[in-house]
């Protein structure tokens, strides 16, 4: 993990907005955990409320003043302070190309209606919840696992996290590191919540992908865990199109249906994606 330092090259790159910008929000801190992922925080409106694992749409400027804006989870809990998001870092991608290079005391927009699917309230009551994530997808779960509501709801509390390398799992070690230690749910995460990182690409403690562990049934016996039972188990899943894809049909032939904020059910998962 480095703390962002500003150098002449950066500097030159600045590319926040002007701070009287409608719906601007302040840049308080930027971490660069990778050269491919970084993670930042902004200031909170004061009236701005939201359920933990929602997304907001936030951005920057176009070259002629029009918004390009795109979907993040906020990765905070929804009593936090500040917001925080965490980015890929897209060498030609509009927004996180420009993004990756913002400074403290910078502005971003960031509109003020949360929206999601990744939410409790979209899932019926269980005894074991799963929070399946793939590289930037662990973004909504690090709001849920400091939320005091899931270990209320949930015996067992269940983040799995795949990447294709090492360093890229950190930025959940400490997640998980932090809600341990939180002062107002660390003694209930300390006993619920379990943290299951696995590379795709570089040698780890475990390795494979997900979905092959899933359907090999090798998550289940590591964890010593029963398998999926749409009785008890509630999943929350949130990486790329196609692993969301994988998972739906692994887990819809265990029995599990999706779930929506005007229907709650046994499963959910992200549909918002960041270009």
């Amino acid at each position: 993990m480095q703390e962002q330092m500003m150098t002449q090259n950066e500097a030159a790159m600045a590319v926040g907005v002007p701070a009287d910008t409608p719906d601007a929000v302040k840049v308080l801190s930027v971490t660069h955990w990778t050269d491919r992922l970084f993670h930042f925080e902004v200031e909170r409106p004061a009236s701005f409320r939201f359920r933990s694992g929602e997304f907001v749409m936030i951005g920057l400027l176009k070259d002629d003043g029009r918004p390009l804006l795109r979907a993040y989870s906020i990765a905070v809990p929804f009593w936090s302070e500040r917001l925080a998001f965490y980015s890929i870092k897209v060498e030609d991608g509009p927004l996180t190309s420009r993004l990756q290079h913002l400074q403290v005391g910078d502005h971003i927009i960031m509109k003020t209606k949360p929206t999601g699917t990744l939410v409790l309230d979209a899932l019926l009551p269980g005894k074991r919840l799963y929070m399946i994530a793939t590289g930037t997808g662990i973004a909504p779960f690090a709001s849920l696992i400091r939320d005091p509501d899931v270990y209320e709801q949930y015996d067992d509390v269940i983040l799995t996290h795949t990447c294709r390398d090492v360093a890229e799992l950190a930025y959940g070690v400490q997640l998980v590191e932090d809600a341990r230690q939180d002062p107002l749910i660390g003694e209930m995460a300390a006993g619920k919540l379990r943290h299951y990182p696995t590379t795709t690409r570089e040698e780890s403690a475990k390795m494979g992908r997900i979905t092959t562990l899933m359907e090999e049934g090798t998550l289940f016996a590591d964890l010593d865990v029963p398998p999926l039972n749409p009785e008890t188990d509630r999943v929350m899943i949130c990486g790329s199109m196609g692993l969301n894809n994988d998972v739906k049909a692994i887990i819809e032939a265990a029995g599990l249906e999706e779930g929506a904020n005007s229907k709650p059910g046994t499963y959910v998962l992200e549909k918002a994606f960041v270009g």
